[in-house]
């Protein structure tokens, strides 16, 4: 991968960028991501923060190599700490990290008086901690998508300043992803409650049935199986 050719996972994010943005990509990692849509000219400017002089150091790398000198920043920070307020920035990503860190980034970097036109977030794993602090915080989630890359299910949120009230399954698993059905996400949820399935069956067969683990598995499995078949209702 690099800024030529992005990863499924990476095409996705780039995917929701806003023609003619001003980006600031957070925790960067090459800056492969505005790399791309720089050379590609869908946006007009970009910083990557990042938060250690090593992977700063190769942000510069991936800046001369692509001559994007001017366009494209690359700033030492801890979060939002990279952007600068003449950066005129409107379009945050911030992909490749726990949900829970995220949330802190955001937390830590933001406020109602400072929204972004849209965020762009690619949490690895708590997805529903970003859409809960998305709803608390006055970002409306606009869209969802979901893609299989490298043999894991990553998911992106996009939002935009607004108010939303998702319930808890929405939350958890997408209201868009609900309502629409997307192959890979049913597939990712049917693996989860084939995996808890096959969790209660071994419990089953050691007659451990009245375990808190057992009953644990089967709510989460019970959950799933109510939203796929609920799912586009």
């Amino acid at each position: 991968m690099d800024a030529t050719q992005l990863s499924p996972r990476l095409a996705l994010v780039a995917s929701f960028v806003l023609p003619g943005a001003r980006l600031a990509d957070i925790g960067s990692d090459h800056a492969y991501l505005p790399a791309h849509l720089l050379l590609k000219h869908q946006i007009e400017f970009a910083v990557a923060g990042e938060i250690t002089a090593g992977p700063l150091a190769n942000v510069e790398q991936e800046i001369q190599r692509t001559q994007l000198q001017g366009k494209l920043v690359g700033r030492l920070g801890d979060g939002f700490a990279a952007v600068q307020p003449t950066d005129q920035i409107d379009t945050v990503t911030i992909a490749g990290m726990g949900g829970r860190l995220i949330a802190d980034i955001l937390t830590a970097g933001h406020s109602t008086n400072q929204q972004y036109q849209r965020l762009i977030l690619q949490p690895n794993i708590d997805v529903d901690v970003v859409r809960t602090w998305l709803q608390a915080n006055h970002y409306a989630l606009i869209d969802e998508a979901m893609v299989f890359d490298d043999q894991h299910y990553y998911e992106v949120l996009v939002a935009q300043p607004g108010e939303t009230a998702f319930d808890a399954p929405q939350l958890k698993y997408g209201p868009f992803n609900i309502k629409q059905q997307p192959p890979v996400w049913r597939e990712r949820w049917q693996r989860e409650a084939d995996r808890l399935a096959n969790l209660m069956t071994q419990l089953s067969t050691k007659a451990k049935t009245d375990t808190p683990a057992y009953a644990r598995y089967q709510a989460q499995h019970q959950q799933i199986t109510e939203v796929l078949d609920n799912a586009g209702k």
